[in-house]
C-alpha cells in the first residue's frame, strides 16, 4: 500500500512538474516580457512615483498622527530611493541580456520581481489592505511572474511571495484597525457603551485572496499544459525530420557501399582465377595474388559493416529511454553465461529524458563502447557506466575503463575511421560512435591518461534537430 501511494505521489509530480525549456526560449520570454513590457511600465509608475512622494506629499493626509506620517514619510522615501536605483541597475541588466550568462539573467529578473512585490505591497499597506485598488496590480504580477519566469521553482517561490504580500500588507492593516478600535472602546467606555460595536473588516478579504490563489494556480497550470503541448508539436516535427534525414543517410551510404562492392567482387575473381593459373608456374606471383585476395575481402568486410547503415535507414526514430538501452547493451557486451570476470558498476539518474534516436544507432554506440572497455580490461576488471542529466537538459552517458589508457596525442585520433591498435580490428567502431552522436547533434570525447584508464564521454542533446 505504502509504495502505491508513493508511486501515485510521484506521478503526480511529474505530470505537475514544468517541462524543461531551452535556454534560448527562456531568453526569448524575458526579453519579450521584462524588456518589451515590464520595463516602460516601470518608467511611467517610477516618474509617478516621485512626484506622489516627493512633490505632492499625499501621505500627510492619510488620517493618521503628524508623527506617524513622519515615520511613514521617511520610510516611504528612502524605500523609494533604494527601489529606484535596484530598478536602475536590474534595467541596465536586461538591456544586455544577450551578454549576459542565463542564470545571471534569471538572479536578475527574480530580484526586479521581489522588489516589485514589496513596493506594491507597501503602497497596499498605505491604501486600505485587503480593500485596496491596488489588489489588482497583484493579480498582474501574478501573470507577469508566470511569463517572465518559466522555471517551476523560481516561479512558484515567486508566486509565494507575491501572494505573501498581499496578505501581509492586507493583516497589518486589520491587526492596526483592531488596535485602534482597541483604543477607541477604552476612551469612551465610561460615556457610552459600546457594546455593540464590531471592528470594521474588509468584505471582500476572503473573495480577494481565494482570487489570488486560483489565478496563481491557473496561470501555473496553463503554462505547464501549454508547455507540454509545444513540445508534443516540437517532437512530432523532430520525428519527421530525423527519420528523413536518416533515411536518407542510409540510402547514400548503401549506394556508396554497393558502387564499392561490385568492383572489388570482379578484382577478387579475377584474383583468384590468376592464382589458381600460377599455382604451379609461377609460385610468386600466386603468393602475391593471395596477398591482394586478403586485401580485398579486407575491405569487403569494411564495406559490408558501412551497409549496416542501409539496413538502419529502414527503422525509425523512436522515443528511447536511456537506462534501458544502456541495460541491454552491458548484458549483450557481458553475458551472464560468457564467464567474463568484469565488475560493472551502473549509476543512472532517476526521470532522465527520453532520446529522439533510431535504436539501431544507439545501440551500435553502447554496444561498441562497452567491447572497447571489455577488451581494454582484458574481460576482467571494473568498468563504470555512468547516465546523468547535465544543467542545460543534454543526456551525458559516461564509459570508464581500468585498461593501459591511452596517449594524449591519440585522443582524437582514436575516432577516425580504420585506425586501430588491434590486429583483428576494422577501425571502425569509434569512428561509427562519432558519426552516430554527430548525426543527432551530439558529441562523443575521450580523456585517459596513460595506465589509467579511459573514459569515454558521450552527450544526446535531448531536444535537438539533426545536424
Amino acid at each position: 500500500m505504502g509504495n502505491r501511494t508513493h508511486k501515485s505521489s510521484g506521478d503526480l509530480l511529474r505530470m505537475l512538474a514544468m517541462p524543461a525549456i531551452e535556454p534560448s526560449r527562456q531568453i526569448q520570454r524575458i526579453l519579450a516580457i521584462e524588456r518589451d513590457v515590464v520595463l516602460p511600465v516601470k518608467l511611467v509608475l517610477v516618474v509617478f512615483l516621485f512626484f506622489a512622494v516627493f512633490q505632492a506629499e499625499w501621505f500627510l493626509h492619510l488620517g493618521v498622527p503628524m508623527f506617524v506620517s513622519e515615520f511613514v514619510r521617511k520610510i516611504l522615501t528612502s524605500f523609494f530611493v533604494a527601489y529606484l536605483g535596484l530598478s536602475l541597475v536590474t534595467a541596465a541588466l536586461i538591456a544586455v541580456a544577450r551578454r549576459l550568462p542565463l542564470k545571471t539573467l534569471r538572479v536578475t529578473v527574480v530580484a526586479g520581481c521581489l522588489l516589485d512585490n514589496l513596493l506594491v505591497a507597501c503602497l497596499a499597506y498605505l491604501t486600505d489592505g485587503f480593500d485596496s485598488s491596488l489588489f489588482w496590480i497583484f493579480l498582474g504580477l501574478v501573470v507577469r511572474n508566470a511569463l517572465s519566469m518559466p522555471l517551476m521553482v523560481p516561479q512558484l517561490f515567486l508566486q509565494v511571495i507575491t501572494n505573501v504580500c498581499f496578505l501581509g500588507a492586507g493583516l497589518l492593516v486589520m491587526w492596526e484597525a483592531a488596535a485602534d478600535q482597541h483604543n477607541l472602546t477604552l476612551d469612551v467606555q465610561n460615556a457610552v457603551d459600546v457594546s455593540g460595536i464590531e471592528p470594521e473588516e474588509p468584505t471582500d478579504a476572503a473573495a480577494r485572496i481565494i482570487l489570488l490563489t486560483l489565478t496563481t494556480a491557473c496561470c501555473y497550470g496553463v503554462q505547464v499544459l501549454f508547455e507540454r503541448q509545444r513540445l508534443v508539436e516540437n517532437e512530432g516535427r523532430e520525428f519527421l525530420l530525423r527519420n528523413e534525414q536518416v533515411k536518407t543517410a542510409g540510402r547514400l551510404a548503401a549506394e556508396i557501399a554497393h558502387q564499392i562492392k561490385n568492383p572489388l567482387a570482379i578484382i577478387n575473381n579475377t584474383a583468384w582465377s590468376l592464382q589458381r593459373s600460377l599455382k604451379d608456374t609461377n609460385p610468386t606471383a600466386s603468393q602475391q595474388l593471395g596477398i591482394i585476395r586478403e586485401e580485398v575481402e579486407r575491405s569487403d568486410r569494411i564495406v559490408t559493416e558501412l551497409m549496416g547503415y542501409a539496413q538502419l535507414a529502414e527503422g525509425k526514430v523512436e522515443k528511447l529511454d536511456v537506462t534501458e538501452e544502456l541495460d541491454l547493451a552491458i548484458d549483450s557486451v557481458f553475458p551472464p553465461g560468457a564467464g567474463f570476470e568484469a565488475q560493472i558498476h551502473r549509476q543512472y539518474d532517476p526521470h532522465l529524458p527520453t532520446l529522439l534516436m533510431q535504436r539501431g544507432h544507439l545501440r551500435e554506440v553502447f554496444a561498441n563502447l562497452l567491447k572497447n572497455a571489455r577488451e581494454a580490461n582484458r574481460a576482467q576488471g571494473q568498468i563504470h557506466v555512468q547516465a546523468r542529466q547535465a544543467n542545460d537538459d543534454t543526456v551525458v552517458v559516461t564509459v570508464a575503463d581500468e585498461g593501459p589508457g591511452i596517449a594524449a596525442d591519440k585522443l582524437e585520433q582514436i575516432f577516425e575511421a580504420y585506425y586501430t591498435t588491434k590486429t583483428k580490428g576494422t577501425g571502425l567502431g569509434l569512428a561509427i560512435v562519432r558519426n552516430n552522436m554527430e548525426l543527432y547533434g551530439g558529441s562523443a570525447r575521450a580523456e585517459s591518461e596513460l595506465g589509467k584508464g579511459a573514459r569515454f564521454i558521450l552527450r544526446f542533446p535531448a531536444r535537438t534537430v539533426l545536424k
